[in-house]
């Protein structure tokens, strides 16, 4: 039986009611449940961001917590609405990579296209899909209703390459994920992909940078105004620089590629 905690991510802000309309249809349908606010503020049609602030946030919800995410330029197309279902509770939104980073990080169990209409509100829009679609999906699964009286198994998942690592006995190859507002550079790289390499210290290539970075367990074990690595409080490497802004200082930013190696 799913829990009775629906999240909500987005990229809506509050300025608008949209978010108040996606609480008003789950609380219509589900009165008893508590909605908690991941963010509304990741930046619009950004599904790197709103995927890594999902998967940053998901593991320390109750188990059978139900996650909706929306972040959907493609919103009325043919991009499949799906509900994923992990070892740890429920990840429903668009089929974008928006969901992937989470999901795959708490072990799927089973997908399901979303297809039901009779589950959804009386009137779907082309364009609010959060609010007629995820929210009243959302609020069913919330009340019990089966998996698979929502639509269809599937068995895949779209994965963009932000959520690709690639490894070697020798290096790993990832992507800038994020840039947190101290100018850390979050990778996409997790401290189970380096299992592999042989040294704690490493060497970081990204734009046209190439640093020797020693792994360190706190930003203070650099000095002021230095460079250094470390696994940051979600579980991801980070390039940060003590006290300033790596991000500025090496001109990087989301998407650029990122190899550690062993010196």
């Amino acid at each position: 039986m799913p829990g009775k905690i629906v999240t909500l991510t987005t990229d809506f802000g509050l300025k608008d009611p949209y978010v108040g309309e996606m609480k008003g249809v789950i609380l219509g349908i589900a009165p008893n449940v508590s909605i908690a606010d991941v963010t509304h503020g990741v930046e619009k049609f950004n599904i790197r961001m709103g995927a890594f602030m999902l998967a940053s946030a998901a593991p320390y919800f109750p188990q059978g917590t139900i996650h909706v995410a929306v972040v959907d330029p493609s919103v009325g197309t043919q991009r499949r609405p799906l509900i994923v279902q992990t070892e740890h509770g429920f990840f429903i939104g668009p089929d974008n990579g928006l969901l992937s980073l989470a999901a795959e990080a708490e072990c799927i169990k089973s997908i399901t296209e979303i297809t039901t209409r009779r589950l959804m509100m009386p009137h779907v829009s082309n364009t609010f899909h959060g609010r007629d679609v995820f929210a009243p999906i959302a609020a069913h699964l919330a009340n019990g209703v089966p998996l698979e009286e929502f639509g269809r198994p599937v068995t895949d998942i779209a994965k963009p390459e932000f959520a690709t690592v690639t490894r070697t006995r020798e290096a790993v190859t990832g992507e800038v994920l994020h840039i947190d507002d101290f100018g850390n550079i979050i990778t996409n790289i997790r401290h189970r992909d380096l299992a592999e390499l042989r040294e704690v210290t490493v060497e970081a290539e990204f734009s046209n940078h190439k640093l020797q970075l020693k792994m360190s367990k706190a930003y203070a074990e650099a000095k002021p105004g230095e460079p250094l690595a470390l696994i940051g409080s979600h579980s991801y490497l980070e390039i940060a620089v003590n006290q300033g802004n790596a991000a500025a200082k090496y001109s990087t930013k989301p998407g650029a590629k990122v190899t550690l190696s062993s010196p």
